[in-house]
């Protein structure tokens, strides 16, 4: 299928060290301290570890964008075949810049200059853990997905997640283009929202049937898939929301987020089916609070037990986590990733200087 459908990697980082980052971000400051927190820019250093994965658990990658603010690691060969450092600047509008939100940058890849159709996307503390085919991705040339319906959730993000949510219901559930309703929308792709891999989690879909409206989705925070032509689309149909984020320097309430686009892939069956198991125990998110969640998380990166892990940076006091992390703690925390990562990727790849 690779051979047919080229697939690219899109990956976001920031240097929250870098000083000219720093002054920046100091001078423009956010309104919202949670919703922009220190824990979102901080560097773990172990990014080398994701490019580690990616030559020897998938090496049929096309090519692998690197987006940044403009600063590189020091140890990342920029001459390597498969990688294209884009800057911000080179895609997204001018005026909107410098940001400091993933959202507008993540709702704008689409204007990546040569970004293949297929992509998938990788936060900075996604890892990949053993090999992987293409088919985890793309399967029949569609994203491959989990489509459950869920309930609005609370959490810093949810305001975003039910503009997310509004866009969706206005465009899929209003008798607009094929004039069908959620659950006519449902029974289209009956196969795809009630595939047998969803096992007992069908009933999430099932008992949300009764609301005339999609009430929410399922989310996962790891690699996602996109068609670029799902990009086009959503910007076509909603140029007003999607600009409105595109000129929100820091993360607001008003935003929309990439997961509109996946969400939109869902309601418009441009996906293919996965697994349960796949999506929820074959990888794993896990928000990191304290030192003793870096320890648990280690020993399950060791295990062999995950195909993907997701490391969040939560240990700056917020909403769940009651104190700050102490410098030490979080230095302690930051090494004891790199021993597990290493563990697994002993290996200096091709991305890296000699």
């Amino acid at each position: 299928m690779s051979s047919f459908n080229p697939i690219d990697f899109v990956v976001t980082w920031v240097d929250g060290n870098d000083p000219a980052w720093q002054r920046d971000y100091a001078r423009y400051a956010p309104e919202s301290e949670i919703m922009n927190g220190t824990e979102r820019f901080r560097d773990w250093g172990n990014l080398k570890y994701l490019f580690r994965a990616f030559e020897q658990f998938t090496p049929w990658v096309n090519k692998i964008y690197f987006v940044t603010y403009g600063h590189l690691p020091k140890w990342l060969d920029t001459n390597h075949p498969k990688l294209v450092i884009v800057n911000h600047r080179d895609y997204m509008d001018k005026q909107n810049l410098p940001v400091f939100n993933s959202h507008p940058i993540e709702v704008n890849f689409h204007r990546i200059k040569g970004l293949s159709d297929h992509f998938v996307y990788f936060n900075d503390d996604c890892f990949i853990l053993e090999h992987l085919q293409p088919e985890v991705f793309f399967r029949d040339g569609l994203p491959v997905n989990v489509a459950i319906a869920n309930v609005m959730s609370d959490g810093v993000i949810a305001p975003v997640i039910l503009n997310n949510l509004e866009l969706i219901n206005k465009n899929f559930n209003r008798h607009k283009g094929q004039k069908l309703t959620k659950n006519q929308i449902i029974r289209k792709y009956f196969r795809k929202w009630f595939h047998l891999g969803y096992g007992l989690r069908m009933l999430d879909t099932l008992l949300l049937m009764k609301w005339r409206v999609f009430t929410g989705f399922v989310e996962y925070h790891h690699p996602q898939p996109f068609l670029k032509s799902t990009f086009d689309e959503v910007w076509s149909k909603e140029p007003e929301a999607l600009e409105r984020t595109s000129k929100s320097r820091f993360r607001s309430n008003y935003d929309v987020s990439q997961y509109l686009m996946r969400n939109w892939q869902l309601v418009s069956g441009n996906f293919s089916p996965d697994t349960v198991k796949n999506a929820f125990e074959r990888r794993k998110y896990v928000e990191l609070r304290t030192v003793k969640d870096v320890e648990k998380a280690c020993a399950e990166i060791r295990s062999g037990k995950y195909q993907m892990y997701c490391l969040n940076d939560a240990m700056s006091k917020g909403r769940y986590t009651a104190e700050d992390v102490s410098l030490e703690g979080i230095e302690h925390s930051k090494q004891i990733v790199i021993d597990a990562l290493n563990s697994l990727m002993p290996q200096k790849s091709g991305f890296e200087r000699e």
